[in-house]
């Protein structure tokens, strides 16, 4: 036992009583975020209506850009796996991962990033709820396809995926918005150039991949990077301020 405490305080920057703290946070807030994405999964006809709204005004403003997108990547197996593996992972590995390393090596920026990633998904689930929104892959008569590659059985109509997903949420796109966030922060605390320009690629990726996979419109994408905006100026607002205050004063 004291073995195991002795190793968390060589490891963990806050011991284990912390750490334990942040994971009770992290799947105490899944749970609920699922529960509420359940029960917004109420009206699929609206959800529909939706889409075809959103259609309507990019068809209006510059077209259905995802289709060529999509069309890229069905001539290619590489793009499309690559593209497929990136929607899957993006949101709960890729993101988690990142979470979990932040916290490990760089836990002074771990608290504002765990916020402004809560913040956005909190905000993504009101939009779920007030404005469900079908994604490109059910309007089949317009040219999308559902291009995503199931890796063993994993795909939109597994149980798993029918249980912990919801369907009709397409807008905002939280996948662009966690993306953004995600990139900004890494690319801010990590210190090799390689991995400072990897980080600040990597959300164009992840807009790419969702919508060339048919699972969001590029307007699903426009709304969750203003939803990321608006969660990490809530968060972020303070330091900012802070700094300007003691530039000022210097």
């Amino acid at each position: 036992m004291s073995t195991l405490v002795s190793a968390g305080r060589r490891v963990l920057p806050r011991g284990w009583a912390d750490f334990g703290r942040q994971l009770a946070i992290w799947f105490g807030f899944l749970a609920a975020y699922q529960v509420a994405r359940g029960i917004a999964d109420r009206n699929p006809p609206r959800a529909f209506d939706n889409g075809l709204h959103v259609i309507g005004i990019e068809r209006h403003i510059h077209g259905l850009f995802e289709l060529s997108l999509q069309r890229a990547v069905d001539g290619s197996h590489v793009l499309a796996t690559l593209a497929s593996w990136t929607y899957w992972n993006s949101e709960f590995t890729v993101l988690g991962l990142a979470l979990l390393w932040v916290y490990l090596r760089r836990n002074e920026a771990f608290v504002r990033f765990r916020n402004t990633i809560l913040l956005a998904n909190v905000i993504g689930l009101v939009g779920y709820v007030l404005l469900p929104t079908a994604p490109p892959r059910m309007f089949p008569d317009f040219g999308f396809d559902d291009t995503l590659q199931s890796f063993g059985q994993l795909n939109h109509g597994s149980g798993l995926i029918e249980f912990a997903a919801n369907p009709y949420a397409a807008m905002p796109s939280l996948h662009a918005a966690d993306a953004l966030i995600v990139g900004l922060v890494l690319f801010s605390v990590c210190r090799t150039r390689f991995a400072k320009i990897l980080w600040l690629l990597w959300p164009g990726w992840v807009w790419f991949s969702v919508m060339a996979t048919g699972n969001h419109f590029w307007l699903d994408v426009v709304a969750g990077v203003i939803v990321a905006a608006i969660a990490g100026t809530l968060i972020y607002r303070n330091p900012f301020r802070r700094r300007r205050a003691t530039a000022a004063a210097a």
